[in-house]
């Protein structure tokens, strides 16, 4: 295997248009598979929610938790993985967490209580986790640089169709049978994925240094409490709740930096943040996916309370968002290897703000299409600028930082949708009735300015390029 990758990088530059090879096809199986299952089952849980919470006999507030340990179990553990895995190779940190996410399915399946439930969550968000870090990574280690953009549109394709389909599949499975088959059906499409990528994951070079626990230590408290923060201030908790979450993340955060001062691959990459088209791509993610969580929080809100959609019928009109997405996502990732990534972004995102402005525009009662139509062009736009930000990130840092840059890429996804969920409950507490309508604009307005970040690397010239290349060539 390893002989038949090395091959790859060595073969003459093919057309981007050709056919993918065998080991391309073999190891694109086995990452999508696991990634989908990792999206579709947030998108499950969303939407089962309410039927999990009344069988446990819980709280709408407590349930949540089910929500938020799988979250939070992966935003805190994820740059840790990223570097853990520079260290003993991507590949097993996937394996290893394909198997953790499959092995807590069945522990979620046989849960018979809320606190049993949200701790199989825990351990299932770190098998997530696991799998999120370093796929980003891999994928780039599959593809030659010339196809790296075809790569990581394929990632975003099947991202978008599990998000896409979550909803019905949690439909179809709630109206056969009870709430646990739906981390039931993860069992087989683990083993199918863990069978496929045990002898295709290619061996990815390995760093010299150690792990550093007492660093991973102080990335998972101030990560975990950061989104704890969020997620209290999302719930209009007391204000000192609040603060001392934030203030324990600021002080953890210092901590982390000050350890890691002078390390040759820090665990918060923060020499990444010296290359000013990596930054560029964080700080795009961050506002982009923070205007998708303002979106995706506040619409179905707007939808069943100004709009007096029945729940069947705000599953209906959020799908072209994500159909979009799932379409556009490859078209983008094949153009991202001709055209600069911040061109494609720019454009995209452009796109995404225009149409939420449409959004927060509806007139009082609008028709079905009116709004199908606005979505749509959302998710185009959404689309559109995914995978060339996947591909400016992998190649704006070096190829033995890939683990790093992985992390961060997911990171970022996470960090700009917990803003963007917290910030609609601001909306909603300023604008009372009015918040969707609120909290749709903020939204389009991160996403103009992730069109403008975008935008800025177009004449950037990244650290290490030689004299006279800026970031679009």
């Amino acid at each position: 295997m390893t002989t038949e990758k090395n091959n790859a990088f060595k073969t003459p530059p093919r057309d981007p248009d050709a056919p993918m090879t065998p080991l391309e096809r073999r190891g694109m199986a086995a990452i999508l598979l696991a990634v989908a299952l990792a999206t579709l089952d947030t998108a499950i849980a969303n939407t089962a929610l309410p039927a999990i919470g009344a069988d446990l006999h819980a709280t709408p507030a407590a349930s949540i938790w089910i929500i938020n340990a799988y979250q939070l179990a992966m935003v805190a553990t994820l740059l840790p993985f990223a570097a853990l895995g520079g260290i003993v190779g991507q590949r097993r940190i996937y394996i290893g967490g394909l198997v953790v996410f499959t092995v807590a399915s069945a522990v979620c399946a046989l849960s018979w209580s809320l606190p049993t439930l949200v701790a199989a969550r825990l351990l299932q968000g770190l098998g997530a986790s696991a799998i999120m870090s370093v796929n980003t990574a891999l994928i780039s280690a599959i593809f030659p640089p010339h196809r790296l953009g075809r790569g990581v549109g394929l990632n975003a394709l099947v991202v978008g169709v599990a998000f896409a389909v979550g909803p019905t599949v949690a439909s179809i499975v709630l109206s056969l049978g009870t709430w646990p088959w739906l981390f039931a059906v993860n069992l087989p499409v683990g083993a199918l994925a863990l069978f496929i990528a045990w002898p295709a994951l290619p061996q990815t070079p390995k760093s010299t240094h150690g792990f550093d626990r007492v660093a991973a230590a102080l990335n998972v408290v101030t990560f975990a409490t950061l989104i704890f923060a969020l997620g209290e201030a999302a719930q209009r908790s007391p204000s000192h709740v609040v603060l001392t979450a934030l203030a324990i993340a600021f002080v953890a955060g210092a901590l982390l930096l000050r350890r890691e001062r002078g390390h040759p691959a820090p665990m918060l990459p923060v020499d990444l943040f010296k290359r000013p088209m990596f930054a560029l791509s964080t700080m795009t993610a961050v506002c982009s996916f923070a205007a998708q969580g303002l979106a995706f929080v506040s619409l179905p809100f707007y939808f069943e309370g100004v709009l007096g959609r029945t729940q069947v019928e705000t599953g209906f009109l959020m799908t072209p968002w994500s159909v979009l997405v799932a379409l556009m996502a490859p078209i983008a990732g094949r153009l991202s290897d001709r055209y600069p990534p911040g061109l494609l972004g720019g454009v995209g995102l452009a796109i995404m703000c225009g149409g939420m402005i449409s959004l927060a525009m509806l007139p009082a009662d609008p028709h079905a299409f009116e709004i199908c139509i606005r979505m749509a062009i959302c998710g185009a736009g959404f689309g559109f600028f995914q995978s060339p930000n996947l591909k400016a990130f992998m190649a704006s840092a070096p190829r033995e930082r890939s683990s790093g840059a992985s992390g961060v890429v997911a990171t970022a996804r996470l960090l700009g949708q917990a803003t963007g969920a917290a910030l609609v409950a601001l909306c909603f507490g300023i604008a009372g009735k009015h918040g969707p309508a609120l909290a749709l604009s903020l939204g389009a307005a991160f996403a103009g300015a992730a069109s403008i970040a975008s935008g800025l690397r177009l004449i950037t010239r990244d650290v290490g390029a030689p004299a006279g290349q800026t970031a679009k060539e």
